[in-house]
């Protein structure tokens, strides 16, 4: 079942988002200019109640709550063009028409209006400064909700995006958890509609690159066991072979001896990754890791001698861990056998099981040919060799190295010694 439209999704939300804050800063600004209207014109009924007849002062009248003089009208009455009125003293000229206008008096700028009845005429002025102010507050009380509306605006969208958007959580933490043996495709219950398409065609390229995947472990596999029949028979006849010893013959037969050996041991090499790479659950079971080591370091004493090379084993604290035994062994044989090969004469090997800030950990150091530079990342691609062409090997130790420390929850790095005399293998062990 798919999820609701992304685009739909979000036009919903900002359409509410948008219909909401309109709504909230229609109410503020009402509110703000109801709050300046009512001052202004409350102050404007003062001033005609205050102008509405002769002999009526500020004093006869109640408190008012502005008593801003700028605020007040200014009213003056002409009789026959003599003033019966002015009670502000501003300009007793008379106006000689009726009717809005803008006159300066006091040096101030007014705002007028007159009215006559032609012997009586009445002039009633205000301070164009007032209407400046009262028309600035508006835009203010107008503004202000707009001002809150950009940063709430931000919050609400962000909300609503992640809302949106949280459904592919899912889908990125399912992508970023899988790895070369993941089965299955790609759920799609609650990804957007939009995003459907992408995450089926991934799913068609997941597909495909396991029918790939697979039929590559099938040709190793088959391969593996296809050649271990001829070069057991090629192996018997050479035992066999007989013939008159000295001349070239034993130089020949020592030459094919180490190519059958080279041939067997890169099938057994390809056999046990094609294993590996099945999928099959190991066997966990408590394995002493300090006796492992031991016993590995026993089984390379003979190459180590007939190489001269240092060979040693350091058990700091005994550790217990819960994982396959002969993949474990497989593992560390495979490093111990690296260091041996890549460190020549007169090295020395040291293997040791160490605790790090109550952590286990084993390392395996040599004073080796060390790693050529940007090697690091291909170091445990198979058939890769970051060893000199004159070193015997195959390129599959490390590989069948990180794929058991992957099975069995180890942390796996081969590195260049700080000292720049070989390079450091560490094992980390689970917590």
């Amino acid at each position: 079942m798919r999820a609701a439209s992304l685009r739909r999704t979000t036009l919903v939300w900002m359409t509410a988002l948008l219909a909401g804050i309109g709504l909230a800063a229609m109410v503020a600004a009402y509110a703000l200019a109801r709050i300046e209207a009512a001052d202004f014109l409350d102050g404007q009924l003062r001033q005609v109640a205050l102008n509405a007849g002769p002999g009526l002062t500020d004093a006869d009248a109640p408190p008012a709550a502005d008593q801003d003089p700028e605020d007040q009208l200014a009213v003056t009455i002409w009789k026959d063009r003599q003033v019966l009125r002015d009670d502000r003293g501003v300009d007793v000229r008379h106006p000689g028409r009726t009717g809005y206008a803008n006159v300066v008096m006091g040096g101030e700028l007014w705002r007028t209006y007159t009215t006559a009845n032609g012997t009586t005429t009445v002039r009633v002025a205000q301070r164009d400064v007032v209407r400046a102010e009262f028309a600035r507050n508006a835009a203010l009380g107008a503004v202000a909700p707009l001002l809150l509306l950009v940063p709430l605006s931000w919050i609400v969208v962000g909300w609503a995006m992640n809302r949106a958007l949280g459904r592919l959580d899912g889908l990125v933490h399912d992508l970023a958890g899988r790895g070369a043996a993941a089965q299955g495709p790609l759920p799609t219950r609650g990804v957007p509609t939009e995003v459907a398409p992408l995450v089926e065609a991934m799913n068609g390229l997941i597909l495909r690159l396991q029918a790939a995947l697979a039929a590559q472990k099938r040709f190793v596999a088959d391969a593996a066991h296809e050649l271990r029949t001829p070069l057991a028979a090629m192996q018997i006849q050479l035992d066999s072979l007989g013939g008159p010893a000295g001349g070239g013959s034993d130089a020949r037969r020592t030459a094919l001896a180490d190519g059958l050996r080279r041939a067997n041991r890169l099938v057994d090499q390809l056999l046990r990754l094609a294993r590996l790479d099945d999928g099959a659950e190991a066997r966990p079971a408590s394995v002493d890791l300090g006796q492992l080591l031991l016993d590995c370091v026993a089984d390379h004493v003979v190459l180590a001698e007939r190489k001269d090379i240092d060979l040693g084993v350091h058990i700091e604290t005994p550790a217990t861990l819960h994982a396959s035994e002969d993949e474990v062994r497989v593992l560390f044989a495979n490093l111990v056998d690296n260091a041996l090969r890549y460190t020549p004469s007169g090295g020395q090997v040291d293997v040791r099981l160490l605790n790090r800030d109550g952590a286990c950990v084993v390392t395996v150091r040599d004073t080796g040919c060390g790693l050529p530079p940007g090697s690091e990342g291909r170091l445990f691609d198979r058939f890769f060799r970051a060893a000199p062409p004159e070193v015997e090997g195959t390129g599959l130790g490390l590989a069948i190295a990180r794929r058991i420390a992957e099975r069995n929850d180890l942390g796996l790095t081969v590195e260049n010694r700080r000292d720049g005399q070989g390079t450091l293998a560490t094992v980390r062990l689970p917590a």
